[in-house]
């Protein structure tokens, strides 16, 4: 059959179907409207329409164009209101038609709510309780959806143009609108309440960082001062709770690549909105009907690595994929950037070593923290507070590991100082008096710093900056006034007395640089060795004089690897020692080895 044919049918159709609908007999919600109020009778005459009218006209409605469909739409609320005596208002008529064309050919009830760029967040519990998200509050809307059935309709409409599905052996789904907004819908059994959506709505235009000023999430300087840590390629976790405005935070964060690198992102749901014109985008893909065919974010992140990235943007790290993400911070892809869920700093990088053993590989903890402590540099944590308001509650570094513990400090932390006249939390987000370690990398990077350092304290003897801990990348010889100290620290010291010489502290220290020369166990015990021949030399000394030894090790398991370099050292046996617990400063300086000797002049 023919087109035209076609729609000539679904015309006769819907011409005989409201010939039906002229005669005097009203529609039984009508008249129960009459003594519940204005609005009730409009929703009954909404409901009766899309039961009666559209129900049946889907043929005809799908072979028009949008102008045409608002006019047949239009004549066929005027037949119905007119055959039911039921007088409306211009606006309610325009309304009532702009209704039923949402439903015929958008998301019904959602369609207003989704042009309000007022709001937020929408979430439809069952059929009968639709809440929106405005400014930060929640609140019922007085609107709902004729039954599961109709929200079943709607859910199809979002997830078919994807190619995905939901049924009661897939019973959720995540997806995404045209506009880039994230839905999420899980129907029974496992929603006991009927169809459940919740839209995470996005602005039209991308929030710019003078947006997120004007909302007050953070001051022009914290934002500058990240704008620096993205250029000097610092790795950059942002965390927060459901709804704290992570993904927001990113985008902004995130504009603050220079231009000319290349950019991969890896989402579960696309939601990113990079400015950037070098920038591939990767989504991952749900299974098929066939439960086949799935690509997860876990494989999009190692696929990314062989596409030559210069930064990596994970949306955000839920599961095994956090592994991948944290060696790629490690091997190449620096100022990589990423968010996570979590109630503070410190949660997220305990998050991080959940996600981490989620991989499936059985790693000691040590390692996993190592591991963390290496890749990520500054953790930017956001928050949604009492008033609704979101803002950035933390700026905070990891500066390394001792004794298997993730070292940070917070560089600016959010200070409340009252509530204004509207219940508005009023507060600044403020320097907290510690000096971050890797400061000469903005300087190695060839940025320069506002006056003042966004009110981070400059370095001094009264204020000494705290050492890098076990990281793994360089951020460049330090200058400062500590560089002599540090430069010592770790060759050893000699104490010459009765006949004999005492050696003590001599760690894995580089004499030229200054800094542990590596994080390889065999290498520092080298170094070791090495300092404490050239030490017992220069007091008159040799290793075969040694009469006496002791070694302190940071790890048990080093004990053997040791041996095998002590004895590498001597030309017939080894001198007799004892091995001792490594004190906490040379934990702090990064060593896995020190040793201390008593040796005959």
């Amino acid at each position: 059959m023919s087109l035209i044919r076609r729609i000539e049918r679904a015309q006769k159709a819907a011409e005989a179907q409201a010939a039906e609908a002229m005669t005097p007999v009203p529609y039984e919600g009508v008249r129960r409207a009459v003594s519940i109020g204005r609005e009730q009778q409009l929703r009954d005459v909404r409901d009766a329409l899309q039961r009666d009218v559209i129900a049946s006209s889907h043929e005809l409605f799908s072979a028009v164009d949008g102008d045409e469909l608002h006019a047949r739409i239009g004549g066929i609320v005027d037949r119905m209101l007119a055959a039911n005596s039921f007088a409306v208002t211009r606006e309610e008529r325009l309304r009532l038609i702009d209704e039923v064309v949402a439903e015929v050919t958008g998301l019904g009830p959602l369609e207003p709510l989704l042009r309000d760029d007022t709001i937020t967040e929408i979430m439809v519990n069952g059929p009968n309780q639709i809440y929106i998200e405005r400014k930060g509050k929640i609140s019922r809307v007085d609107t709902s959806f004729m039954g599961d059935e109709h929200v079943l309709r709607i859910i199809d409409r979002i997830i078919a143009p994807l190619g995905r599905r939901i049924d009661q052996s897939s019973p959720r789904v995540d997806a995404r609108l045209a506009d880039g907004s994230r839905v999420n819908a899980i129907i029974e059994p496992l929603s006991l309440i009927g169809p459940v959506i919740t839209i995470r709505k996005f602005a039209a235009r991308p929030f710019t960082v003078e947006d997120l000023i004007r909302f007050g999430t953070a001051s022009p300087d914290m934002f500058e001062f990240l704008r620096c840590c993205v250029e000097a390629r610092l790795n950059i976790f942002i965390s927060g709770g459901t709804g704290s405005g992570k993904t927001t935070t990113l985008n902004v964060v995130s504009s603050f690549i220079p231009e000319g690198e290349r950019i991969v992102t890896i989402e579960d749901a696309a939601e990113l909105q990079l400015r950037q014109e070098h920038v591939v985008t990767l989504e991952a893909r749900p299974p098929n009907l066939e439960g086949l065919g799935e690509i997860t974010t876990r494989d999009l992140l190692r696929n990314a690595l062989h596409m030559r990235p210069d930064r990596i943007i994970v949306g955000e790290c839920r599961g095994g994929e956090a592994l991948d993400m944290v060696q790629a911070m490690t091997v190449g892809q620096e100022g990589s950037l990423s968010t996570g869920h979590a109630n503070s700093a410190p949660d997220m990088l305990r998050r991080l070593e959940t996600m981490i053993l989620m991989a499936g590989y059985e790693m000691p903890l040590r390692t996993i923290r190592e591991q963390i402590a290496s890749a990520v540099d500054l953790i930017v944590h956001t928050a949604r507070l009492k008033d609704g308001t979101r803002k950035v509650m933390n700026i905070t570094e990891v500066y390394g590991v001792e004794d298997d513990v993730i070292l940070t400090q917070d560089i600016f932390a959010f200070e409340q100082t009252g509530v204004d006249e509207n219940g508005k939390i009023v507060g600044e987000l403020r320097p907290t008096g510690e000096r971050p370690t890797f400061m000469p990398k903005f300087a190695a990077s060839g940025i320069e710093l506002p006056p003042g350092e966004f009110g981070i304290p400059p370095e001094s003897p009264e204020h000494p900056v705290k050492a890098r801990v076990g990281k793994g990348r360089s951020i460049g010889i330090d200058a400062g006034p500590n560089a002599r100290r540090r430069l010592d620290f770790g060759l050893g010291t000699a104490h010459v007395a009765g006949g004999m010489v005492y050696a003590s502290s001599v760690g894995p220290v580089v004499p030229e640089s200054g800094h542990v020369v590596s994080d390889l166990f065999n290498e520092q015990a080298h170094q070791c060795m090495a300092n404490l021949k050239a030490l017992l030399e220069r007091e008159g000394s040799t290793l075969d004089r040694i009469v006496w030894a002791n070694w302190a090790l940071r790890d048990a398991i080093d004990f053997e690897h040791f041996q095998d370099e002590w004895v590498k050292w001597f030309g017939g046996t080894a001198p007799m020692g004892q091995g001792v617990i490594m004190p906490p400063a040379h934990r702090r300086a990064g060593f896995r080895v020190s040793l201390g000797v008593i040796a005959q002049i």
